[in-house]
């Protein structure tokens, strides 16, 4: 696996001198004895859109879980924004005010409205007036498409209407960053599209995106770079053309001919 992962290293992000947003190198990871993340080199452009896939357990959530320090590394480095991630406190939360995060499941408070979901980080942590985290707050729910929800309940909404939310949530804190972990695998078929749409529309703004999907669709449409993972290396990366017409190595067409059916 090291050798293919020599042979995809001419995609590794470093292109026309533009400055890396995040920069992970001999990245390594255990949960005990278990060796979830192995030598782990990546470099992501500003307004890179990077989709990771692989199948289950092979560490792709794990790898962005640790970009924001959800999940501690225990050897190598992990630099966001010129910030180096460590155990010190200032920069984890420096950080984290650069990287907005989308989980599989929706994580909105079930006791404030969607309002009072979407204002309350910028309130607390970034201390902005209510009234300007307001209108913040609505400018994004409109992004989104959904403004005329800001004083309903998440249990009142769907589960597509859940995940815009909690995209809205983050953008809220205006990251520079967002990581987006499986963020449709916990929705209906017929609310899927509607939180592809909303990422498409970021992605057409240049925000820097990292998603895990099994989305070989929005890949194909939305990513500069496809990554590959299994067994908690990167095994494979390319553009999503090459990568879906040209695999380079047999995981990765097992792999896409698991997923898409040929």
């Amino acid at each position: 696996m090291n050798e293919l992962q020599d042979k995809s290293a001419d995609h590794t992000g470093d292109t026309d001198g533009a400055r890396p947003a995040i920069r992970i190198q001999d990245m390594n990871k255990w949960f005990g004895d278990f060796h979830v993340l192995r030598d782990i080199n990546l470099s992501v452009n500003l307004g890179e859109r990077i989709v990771i896939c692989g199948p289950s357990g092979s560490g792709k959530s794990t790898l962005i879980r640790c970009i924001n320090r959800l999940e501690e590394h225990q050897k190598g480095t992990i630099v966001v924004e010129d910030i180096v991630l460590s155990s010190d406190l200032k920069n984890i939360d420096r950080i984290r005010s650069e990287v907005g995060m989308v989980f599989q499941h929706f994580n909105l408070f079930p006791h404030l409205t969607v309002l009072e979901n979407c204002t309350l980080a910028p309130i607390w942590v970034r201390k902005v007036p209510k009234k300007d985290a307001e209108e913040t707050a609505l400018h994004f729910l409109e992004k989104v498409k959904i403004p005329d929800q800001a004083l309903k309940f998440p249990g009142q909404l769907s589960g597509g209407q859940q995940q815009r939310v909690a995209i809205a949530r983050a953008l809220c804190m205006r990251p520079r960053i967002m990581l987006f972990d499986e963020p449709t695998s916990a929705l209906d078929p017929e609310m899927i599209k509607e939180v592809l749409d909303t990422m498409i529309e970021l992605a057409n703004d240049g925000m820097t995106m990292l998603c895990v999907t099994h989305e070989m669709g929005f890949a194909r449409q939305v990513a500069n770079r496809v990554i590959f993972m299994d067994e908690g290396q990167i095994v494979e990366q390319n553009s999503p053309e090459e990568f879906f017409n040209n695999p380079r190595s047999e995981r990765s067409k097992l792999f896409l001919s698991q997923i898409l059916g040929h």
